[in-house]
């Protein structure tokens, strides 16, 4: 059963969207990109550095240069002149769904009991695939033992619902509105 649903799509400022567009265009490769996010999840304290509007621009310029990656470097000066290093997270999260927009790979979310097996999941990216146009598919796996059976798969807006409740929804619906 597909429904329409837009829970699966996160927020994301258009501002964090325009500056994603940058960083995949001027071609920061993917692992300078990952490693600059591990560093920000390794020492929170950065963000309160670039945050904090006493300290002298400079000496954020400093930090960038003696911390990051080498290839990122000009674009968190940029972010940092512009006072974007908040949006840094809602950044990197947009710049994986370009690149992945990019590159034809389909995300999707799989909600079920129990994860499926390797056979079931090659199955389901196939379905995507064909479906969707696209060359792959990425699939998160959440398990939600509330389903009682069976599994929801979104999609962007779209949503599969072949789990147990969802049918017995459905089926209270029908019987109600007769």
């Amino acid at each position: 059963m597909k429904t329409q649903t837009s829970k699966s799509q996160i927020y994301c400022p258009m501002a964090a969207i325009r500056y994603a567009r940058v960083l995949y265009e001027v071609g920061v490769p993917k692992e300078a990109v990952q490693k600059t996010r591990e560093i920000f999840e390794e020492v929170p304290q950065l963000h309160e550095i670039f945050a904090n509007p006493t300290i002298e621009l400079q000496k954020k310029m400093n930090v960038v240069d003696r911390v990051f990656p080498k290839e990122i470097r000009n674009f968190l000066k940029v972010a940092c002149r512009y006072q974007r290093m908040n949006l840094i997270e809602d950044i990197f999260t947009a710049y994986d769904r370009y690149c992945d927009e990019q590159n034809q790979v389909l995300n999707a979310v799989l909600t079920c009991i129990q994860p499926p097996t390797e056979e079931q999941k090659k199955g389901m990216e196939a379905f995507l695939c064909k479906k969707y146009g696209a060359k792959s598919a990425k699939i998160e796996v959440r398990q939600d033992k509330a389903l009682l059976g069976g599994f929801i798969l979104r999609v962007g807006s779209d949503e599969y619902d072949w789990s147990m409740k969802g049918r017995l929804n459905r089926l209270e619906q029908r019987l109600t509105w007769r």
